[in-house]
């Protein structure tokens, strides 16, 4: 197990590898619907959506949950934000594949039921698919008793899982799959404002550590904590979070005829492990105005005596997502999606020299 693995309690590799496993005994069923209604693309290993095509319509599905940010949740006692994590983990899965997301199913498995702790949690997903213009189309509540575990103190443990579904931009022939990344190619980087949904087993590892079994309501003193910045007054407040969706955002870009290449939505495995699935054709990339980290993260990467090399594997580090557009339209595609309320800015460009290189305020890291 490596140094980048150890901190968190498991292996990214690992993990890799069983879903690079789990996949290919999907792809056994895809000649179950051949020549069908329901016909799966062969074209899109490496990410985390598919198309399936229903005659002339081309549809991608995309599914995830929230993981252990729940417990979060729970210790904080606040559940109307997570269906902002819920919807992005889909959401924006679906549209660096070039779909804009339309529709979610989700599915809510619990120890015992709280209808207020349920109330809260599906205002906020109704609230998220707002602002994302999805619809929630489908859902179940489970009760499993012990077999659904979490914070002792909660009044409801829980786990949160959805389905996404959409449809194919009508500017594209095709999936965004990274088929057409060349070199001299431009990447824009969107700024994360939170941790997302991601990474959380090595933050709560460290503040269990650091402050013992109450560290959620351990002070939060980083330079964008209350009432001066936005990130909370306790850890567990900063960690809680939500995510920021940009579905909306990338759809408009595309919506203004702005040429996208590719796209990476940065979530567990840092840059590193996301960008280079659409980094096909040999290509690499060189990044040297990427967004800083979150005063957060820099403080736990610290605090959990970690590298930054895999700080950038665990956590996005302010970086949510990278779009690969044409140089001359960098700019442009930047100032679109700022236009929108989101924070973009050039950060690098593709190489010929396979491999990701950053250059950020830590140094110079490189990833293979």
């Amino acid at each position: 197990m490596s140094s980048s693995q150890k901190p968190a309690g498991y292996d990214i590799d690992l993990g890799n590898e069983c879903s690079r496993n789990a996949y290919a005994w999907s792809k056994k069923t895809f000649a179950n619907r051949a020549g069908k209604p329901g016909e799966a693309a062969q074209d899109l290993d490496g990410g985390f959506a598919n198309e399936i095509r229903f005659g002339n319509a081309r549809l991608g599905i995309s599914s995830d949950g929230i993981g252990t940010k729940i417990e979060v949740a729970e210790r904080v006692g606040k559940f109307d934000t997570l269906g902002y994590d819920l919807v992005a983990m889909t959401a924006d899965d679906l549209i660096v594949g070039g779909f804009v997301p339309t529709n979610l199913s989700n599915i809510i498995d619990v120890n015992t039921l709280d209808y207020e702790v349920i109330d809260e949690m599906m205002r906020g997903l109704h609230d998220a698919c707002n602002f994302a213009e999805v619809a929630i189309t489908g859902g179940e509540i489970a009760e499993l008793g012990n077999r659904i575990g979490g914070w002792p103190g909660a009044k409801m443990n829980f786990n949160w899982c959805s389905t996404a579904i959409g449809s194919l931009h009508p500017s594209l022939e095709r999936p965004l799959s990274g088929a057409g990344v060349k070199p001299g190619q431009a990447v824009v980087a969107l700024r994360s404002p939170s941790f997302r949904s991601n990474g959380f087993s090595l933050a709560r590892r460290t503040l269990q550590n650091l402050f013992g079994d109450n560290w959620h309501s351990a002070p939060y003193d980083g330079l964008d904590a209350t009432p001066h910045g936005s990130a909370g007054h306790t850890w567990g407040e900063v960690l809680l979070a939500p995510s920021l969706i940009y579905s909306p955002g990338v759809a408009r870009v595309l919506d203004a005829g702005l040429p996208l290449h590719a796209a990476a939505h940065i979530t567990g495995g840092g840059i590193a492990d996301n960008f280079k699935r659409v980094l096909k054709n040999g290509v690499g990339a060189e990044l040297t105005n990427l967004f800083e980290p979150l005063p957060a993260m820099q403080k736990l990467t610290e605090l959990a005596g970690i590298t930054p090399a895999d700080a950038y594997l665990y956590w996005n580090m302010g970086n949510g997502m990278l779009l690969v557009t044409d140089e001359a339209q960098a700019e442009a595609v930047a100032a679109h999606l700022q236009a929108q309320g989101y924070e973009a800015q050039v950060a690098g460009r593709i190489t010929a020299e396979p491999g990701i290189r950053l250059k950020v305020g830590a140094g110079e890291l490189s990833y293979a």
